[in-house]
């Protein structure tokens, strides 16, 4: 019985569509889970000074982890796996190869995180004082401590990831994320009330454990057992680096956008670095869900296509994805907007987290939600670069966005203080007017500025190399904006009505409300879709109606 778990677990999904729904699905499961945790801490501490500590704790972390992981990361070692790992195993030279690669990179993987994390452990105080002045204590810089733990584990699991990716074990690649946020979870429960903050922080190293020791079991059951050495290929590393040094950079550059932003969260009101970070990780959901999920399973094939020279479908496999993307993102982006409020009171509205509250995370989401479909896309064309082994155009564009996105963020906030048409108008706008802190949509505002000229400079690059995106793909960008418009007016008229036939002061009574306003702007939206003949509707269709478990693949691969 435990053995037909673990192989259907283990299953080969080879289809773009499949994979993607199978990564969605599991992705959905994770989000709810972090819905869960984030209505936890919402309920428990609120949007206050706790919460601020607790996240900015992360920053310093999730700054090591994004520069050392980078080494392994999926998008780095999926080339090299699928060139080494498709030479004929019986040849006892390839084998070796193959074991001088993994050990090679396992052991500097190692080295790196050991000497990085003990520097920060050392100057973690500092640090902290430099970048968060106002909420600088002893529990933010021992709980900043603790979590440089999660950094060694995730990057762990990053390598591991990468192999399981190569043989296509999306189920197992997927749990990953479930047991992160049950670990989490856990801390919250059972960890926080004897141990207070270092207690919260432990159930984060508890999920980052369990994140790794998922994945383990089934690359050693492929007879991948990377073991530490000092005797290091250097050749190996030098031709890893060539390729993960310009997404180092580009994901250094992008953690420090955030921590820039958070630092100017934390000299606003108490509070704020909360409130940033709640609706943060709302719009991460149809992120998650959608655009990772699409970028994820077409990364290995877009790998091996490139590899063997079939440019056609390559470019055949990054515009179907990019279509449904586009698909499933504008649709969210406007159901977001409209249902903001909704969507907030429903998951965080409780306990400590208070109306103003609601309101601000709110309005916050709303202007996150207008960068999902960039976001989404950006995963994409980065993945499509760096499986044609181009990594010098994604590195310079995501450098301008996050010089966009810290200047528009730093002028923003200061025309919001200094104008009182402009801060009237969004406050407005936004429903937020006599709040405190309102300043804190400004940073939002400046996040998906930068998204959405990235997006921008990746498409016409890629479009100019490649032209690869033809009419059908603007046809579906036309349709799915003006179907998910009609649905935006749909589900705000629907919200009207039902204004007087539900008890909006209660949990059921606001769900419904958002619940059954979506629903019937979803259905127009769809109904408006199979009118217009819209192929990637039908795609959906035909996908959704298949066993997963047991398809094939889809497309030329």
């Amino acid at each position: 019985m435990v053995r037909r778990i673990i192989n259907f677990f283990g299953r080969e999904i080879r289809g773009l569509h499949e994979a993607a729904y199978l990564l969605g699905a599991f992705a959905i499961f994770s989000q709810l889970l972090a819905l869960v945790r984030d209505r936890l801490f919402a309920s428990s501490f609120g949007a206050g000074e706790l919460l601020d500590i607790y996240y900015a704790a992360f920053r310093i972390p999730d700054l090591v982890f994004v520069i050392v992981s980078a080494l392994v990361s999926i998008s780095v070692l999926i080339p090299f796996l699928v060139k080494i790992f498709s030479k004929d195993s019986a040849d006892s030279e390839k084998e070796i190869e193959k074991k001088k690669f993994v050990d090679s990179i396992f052991s500097s993987l190692l080295i790196i995180l050991v000497l990085l994390s003990g520097l920060v452990f050392i100057f973690a105080d500092k640090l902290l004082a430099l970048i968060f002045p106002e909420i600088i204590s002893p529990d933010l810089v021992l709980i900043t401590r603790i979590l440089l733990l999660q950094p060694i584990l995730l990057s762990l699991s990053s390598f591991y990831a990468s192999f399981i990716q190569v043989y296509r074990k999306f189920f197992i690649y997927a749990l990953g994320p479930l047991f992160y946020n049950l670990g989490i979870i856990f801390g919250v429960l059972f960890l926080y009330e004897p141990y207070g903050l270092p207690g919260l922080t432990f159930g984060v190293v508890i999920g980052a454990l369990l994140h790794l020791a998922i994945q383990i079991p089934f690359v050693r059951s492929h007879g991948i057992k990377p073991k530490f050495t000092f005797n290091i290929n250097p050749q190996i590393i030098k031709n890893v680096l060539k390729l993960s040094i310009p997404r180092t950079v580009a994901l250094a550059g992008n953690q420090i956008s955030l921590i820039v932003l958070l630092a100017l969260a934390g000299v606003m009101v108490t509070g704020s670095i909360s409130i940033f970070t709640f609706s943060f990780n709302l719009q991460s959901v149809p992120l998650s869900i959608v655009g990772v999920s699409y970028s994820l399973a077409a990364f290995p094939t877009l790998s091996r296509l490139f590899s063997k020279g079939d440019i056609e479908t390559f470019l055949l496999h990054i515009v179907k994805a990019a279509r449904h993307i586009i698909f499933w993102s504008i649709p969210i982006s406007v159901m977001f907007v409209v249902l903001r409020a909704q969507i907030v009171r429903t998951i965080l509205g409780a306990g400590e987290f208070s109306w103003d509250d609601t309101r601000l995370t709110a309005a916050a989401l709303a202007i996150f939600s207008i960068s999902v479909v960039a976001q989404g896309l950006i995963l994409l064309f980065v993945r499509g670069y760096y499986s044609a082994g181009e990594t010098k155009k994604p590195l310079i564009f995501t450098l301008i966005s996050i010089v966009v996105t810290i200047i528009s963020a730093y002028g923003l906030s200061y025309y919001f203080n200094a104008n009182v048409f402009f801060r009237d108008f969004f406050e407005e706008l936004f429903r937020v007017g006599g709040l405190k802190g309102t300043a804190i949509l400004m940073l939002p505002l400046a996040y998906s500025i930068g998204q959405i000229a990235n997006a921008i400079l990746l498409w016409v690059s890629f479009s100019k190399k490649y032209k690869c995106f033809d009419g059908e793909l603007w046809e579906t960008i036309f349709h799915l904006t003006g179907a998910s418009l009609i649905a935006g007016y749909v589900t705000f008229g629907a919200l009207r009505v039902l204004d007087d036939v539900f008890d909006l002061d209660t949990l059921i009574g606001i769900f419904s409300q958002g619940f059954i306003a979506g629903i019937a702007g979803i259905a127009v939206g769809a109904t408006v879709l199979v009118i217009l003949g819209n192929q990637e509707i039908r795609t959906v269709w035909k996908t959704l109606h298949k066993k997963i478990w047991k398809s094939k693949f889809v497309g030329g691969e």
